[in-house]
C-alpha cells in the first residue's frame, strides 16, 4: 500500500491514542467498579458490622443493668430509687440492642435487595435470617422472663429465685454469643469483600501496566518498523553513493516502498542511469576525441559555449618516416592493424603527459600543451617528455608489428619524425552551425608542422622552436641545429634538437654537445675549414649524425661558392 512516511507516523500516532484513550477508559471503568466497592464497604458492610458490634455491647449492657438490679433486690432494706434506675437502664439497653439489629437488617436488607452484592447473598439472607430470629424470638423470650424475675424479686425473698436468675442470665449469655458469632460471621463476609476489592484493584494495575506495555511495544515496534524502512534503504543509498564514488556506475538499488525515500531511491537510480549514459558518452566519443576535450565539454560546459581565444601553447606534430615505403606490398588489413598500433603506441606518451590529441592526419598525429589543461610554464617541457618517450617506444613496436603481420623479415625499421613549437595560438570551438571541433589555429601551428617536416633536411628525428627549448628548459637537454626560415615565413628563428631529459646527457652527448656548438659558431663566422673539423668531430662521436652531415654539405657548397657579404647564417627553406 502506498503511504508517505508522514501518514505512517500519523497512523502509529493514531493508534497510540486509541490504544491509550482504551486504556485509560478501561481504567477509569474498573478505578469506578473498585471506588464503587470501596463505598459500598463504607456505606452498608462497615455500618452493619458496626451495628452488630453495638449491639453486642448493648446486650453486655443489658446483661450488668440486669445483674445490678438483682443485687439490689436482694438487698434490704430496698433502694426503690436504685431499682427504679437500674430498671430503666435496663429497659434502655434492650431497646438499643434492638436498635443495632435491627439496623444492621436494614444495611443487609438493602445489599441483598440491590441485586450487585459483591460478597455472598445467600450468606447475607442467612444473616438476616439469624438476626430476625434474635430479635423476634430469643430477645424478646430473654425480657419476657426478665421482666416476670423482676416482678417476682420485687413481692418475694430474691434467694428463693436464685435458679431462675441463673437461667436468665444463661439466656443473656446465648444470646451474646449468638450476637458474637452473627458478628464474626459479618466479619468474614467483611474480609471477602475487602479481599475482592483489593483483587479488583490490582486487576486495574495490571490490566493498565498490560496495556501500557502493549503501547509502549506498539510504540517501540511501530518506531522500529518505520525506522528500519528508511535507515536500511538511506543505508543502501549510502552504499551505492559510495560506489558510484568509486566508479561503480552498475549500481541498481533496490526500491521496496513507495514513500519518499522509496520516491529518492527511484530518483537515485534514474541517475545513476543518467550517470552511466553520460559515462558511455564520453567512452565513446573519447574514441573520437580526446578524452580530455570531452572531459571538459562535458563537466565545464562554458568551454563549449565560449569563443575563441587567444593563448600561449605548444603545438606537436608526430609523422612516421617513409610511411609509403613501409606500405608497400602491405594488405589493407594488415595495414590498418600497423597503423592502428602505431598510433596507439604514439599517443599513449602524449596522454602520459597530459596533452591533448587534437586530430590523426593518416600517420600523423597532432597534439597540443596548454590552458585550460595544462599551465602555461609546463605545457613545453611535458610535449618534450612525450616526444622522448615516443622515440623510446620505437624499438619495442618494431618488434610488436613483426608479432602482429607474424613476420620476421621484410618490415622496413618504424622511425619518425617530431615538430614542436610554442607561442601564441587561437583556440577553442571552431566549425560551422552543423559541426565544432575543439582545435588550435595559427602560425604556432604551421610552425610545429614546418619542423616536422625540417627533420629531413637535417636527418633528424626531434627539431624544436627557441620558445619550447627556453621554457622546457628545466626539463630537456637540448643543442642548437640552426636558424631557420620556414615555408611561410620572413623572420628567422632558432631550432633545437632534444638530445635527453634534464641531467640525463651521456658523456659522449656531451662531447657531441660541445663540437657541435663549435662547429655552428664557424659556420655563422665563414670559418669553414673550422667549422668542418669541429662536424667531423661530431661524426667521430657519432658516426651518421644528421646534422653535422647536413652541415658538411652546406659548407662544401659554400666554400666553392661562397655567399653574399651580409650572410648572417639564416637557412632559408624553400620546401616543406
Amino acid at each position: 500500500m502506498k503511504m508517505s512516511i508522514a501518514r505512517k507516523i500519523l497512523a502509529t500516532a493514531m493508534g497510540l491514542v486509541a490504544l491509550m484513550a482504551l486504556a485509560s477508559s478501561l481504567s477509569f471503568y474498573m478505578a469506578n467498579e473498585v471506588g464503587s466497592r470501596i463505598d459500598r464497604l463504607t456505606s452498608d458492610y462497615i455500618p452493619a458490622y458496626s451495628n452488630l458490634a453495638r449491639a453486642n455491647v448493648r446486650s453486655l449492657e443489658q446483661a450488668l443493668a440486669l445483674r445490678r438490679l438483682l443485687i439490689a433486690a436482694g438487698v434490704s432494706p430496698m433502694d426503690e430509687q436504685t431499682v427504679a434506675t437500674d430498671r430503666t437502664m435496663f429497659d434502655k439497653k434492650g431497646m438499643e440492642f434492638a436498635e443495632e439489629l435491627q439496623a444492621a437488617r436494614t444495611v443487609i436488607n438493602a445489599e441483598i435487595a440491590s441485586g450487585n452484592a459483591f460478597a455472598d447473598p445467600v450468606a447475607l439472607a442467612r444473616m438476616d435470617t439469624r438476626i430476625l430470629a434474635l430479635l423476634e424470638d430469643e430477645q424478646r423470650h430473654y425480657m419476657d422472663e426478665a421482666a416476670r424475675l423482676l416482678r417476682a424479686l420485687a413481692t418475694g425473698n430474691a434467694m428463693e429465685r436464685a435458679d431462675e436468675m441463673r437461667r436468665i442470665e444463661t439466656m443473656r449469655d446465648e444470646i451474646n454469643l449468638r450476637v458474637e458469632n452473627i458478628r464474626h460471621d459479618m466479619q468474614g463476609l467483611l474480609r471477602e469483600a475487602t479481599a475482592a476489592t483489593r483483587k479488583d484493584q490490582s486487576r486495574v494495575v495490571v490490566i493498565g501496566a498490560v496495556l501500557t506495555g502493549l503501547a509502549a511495544l506498539l510504540g517501540l515496534g511501530s518506531a522500529t518498523l518505520i525506522g528500519g524502512g528508511v535507515a536500511r534503504p538511506m543505508r543502501r543509498l549510502l552504499e551505492g553513493t559510495k560506489a558510484i564514488e568509486d566508479g561503480h556506475l552498475d549500481i541498481v538499488v533496490p526500491v521496496h516502498s513507495h514513500d519518499e525515500v522509496g520516491r529518492l531511491t527511484e530518483s537515485f537510480n534514474r541517475m545513476t542511469e543518467q550517470l552511466r549514459i553520460k559515462e558511455r558518452i564520453r567512452e565513446t566519443f573519447g574514441r573520437y576525441i580526446d578524452p580530455r576535450v570531452v572531459e571538459g565539454i562535458i563537466d565545464h560546459p562554458a568551454i563549449a559555449q565560449g569563443e575563441g581565444q587567444r593563448r600561449v601553447m605548444t603545438i606537436l606534430f608526430c609523422d612516421m618516416k617513409g610511411f609509403t615505403a613501409f606500405s608497400e606490398g602491405m594488405t589493407p588489413q594488415g595495414l590498418v592493424k600497423v597503423m592502428n598500433r602505431y598510433l596507439t603506441t604514439m599517443s599513449e606518451p602524449i596522454r602520459n603527459q597530459r596533452g591533448v590529441i587534437d586530430k590523426y592526419i593518416g600517420d600523423a598525429i597532432m597534439a597540443y600543451w596548454g590552458p585550460p589543461f595544462v599551465s602555461e610554464g609546463e605545457q613545453a617541457g611535458l610535449a618534450c617528455l612525450a616526444a622522448l618517450e615516443m622515440l623510446e617506444r620505437l624499438e619495442p613496436l618494431h618488434a610488436e608489428v613483426m608479432d602482429l603481420l607474424g613476420m620476421r623479415t621484410g618490415i622496413p625499421k618504424i622511425d619518425m619524425r617530431v615538430g614542436i613549437a610554442t607561442g601564441d595560438a587561437l583556440v577553442g570551438n571552431i566549425g560551422s552551425d552543423f559541426m565544432m571541433s575543439y582545435t588550435v589555429m595559427g602560425d604556432t601551428v604551421n610552425f610545429a608542422s614546418r619542423l616536422e617536416s625540417a627533420n629531413k633536411a637535417y636527418q633528424n628525428r626531434v627539431l624544436i622552436s627557441g620558445a619550447t627549448a627556453a621554457l622546457a628548459s628545466s626539463y630537456i637537454e637540448t643543442r642548437e641545429i640552426d636558424r631557420l626560415v620556414v615555408v611561410g615565413k620572413t623572420e628567422p628563428q632558432e631550432v633545437f634538437e632534444v638530445m635527453a631529459r634534464k641531467g640525463a646527457l651521456t658523456p659522449a652527448q656531451e662531447k657531441l654537445k660541445e663540437h657541435f656548438a663549435e662547429g655552428l659558431a664557424a659556420y655563422r663566422a665563414q670559418e669553414w675549414d673550422k667549422a668542418k673539423d669541429a662536424f667531423d668531430a661530431c661524426l667521430e662521436i657519432k658516426p651518421g649524425d644528421g646534422p653535422s652531415v647536413t652541415f658538411l654539405h652546406r659548407i662544401e657548397v659554400l666554400s666553392t661558392q661562397p655567399p653574399r657579404p651580409n650572410w648572417d647564417g639564416v637557412w632559408i627553406m624553400d620546401h616543406k
